[in-house]
């Protein structure tokens, strides 16, 4: 079928046309833009909040082996009282190097920390993916108890007066054991 536009009709039309369709593209560009810059802003914002949790959580951790160091230095000065150095030097020098990570701990903000991980990643891989090892093992044990745990008492919770059904071998201090002479019923054989 013949276009029914005729050559003139079609010229008008077309620049206007690849105007609307440049316009639309650079609305489109415009869009993305303003997308992209937002979610950059909302990138650096989450992880300026995990770098300040870090820096947190870091020097809370700091302050709490600086006490630890102090009260091992004070059972040390206990040990030695009572005539025990060895054990006294060996509580000294946990508190000395408890005390040395707690004083990086609470000097050090998350950048320092987490470059100093890297770091030791690069020198030790092997350490690292041992200790991943052993955190997944003890994570998993733990996730394994808790939902043990948990499953126990959503049933009871859910359940709570809802009797099983008798086997008929029920007695007050447990199971009855089965009888050679009974069937799975509890009644007598018959063969």
């Amino acid at each position: 079928m013949a276009d029914v536009a005729s050559p003139a009709a079609r010229a008008r039309t077309g620049p206007d046309d690849q105007g609307a369709g440049e316009k639309a593209k650079e609305t489109a560009q415009q869009a993305a833009g303003q997308a992209q810059e937002k979610a950059q802003e909302v990138a650096g914002q989450a992880r300026g909040r995990v770098r300040e949790q870090v820096d947190q959580r870091s020097s809370q951790v700091g302050r709490q082996l600086s006490q630890s160091a102090q009260d091992a230095r004070s059972i040390g000065e206990q040990l030695r009282r009572q005539g025990k150095d060895g054990p006294a030097r060996l509580a000294d020098q946990a508190a000395n190097r408890a005390e040395r990570v707690g004083g990086y701990l609470e000097n050090s903000d998350g950048d320092k920390l987490l470059r100093d991980v890297e770091d030791f990643g690069r020198r030790q891989p092997v350490a690292v993916v041992l200790g991943g090892l052993v955190i997944g093992f003890a994570a998993s044990r733990f996730l394994k108890a808790s939902s043990e745990d948990r499953y126990r008492s959503t049933s009871v919770d859910r359940y709570p007066s809802t009797p099983r059904p008798s086997t008929g071998r029920e007695s007050f201090g447990g199971t009855v054991p089965p009888s050679p002479a009974l069937g799975e019923t509890g009644l007598p054989r018959t063969s």
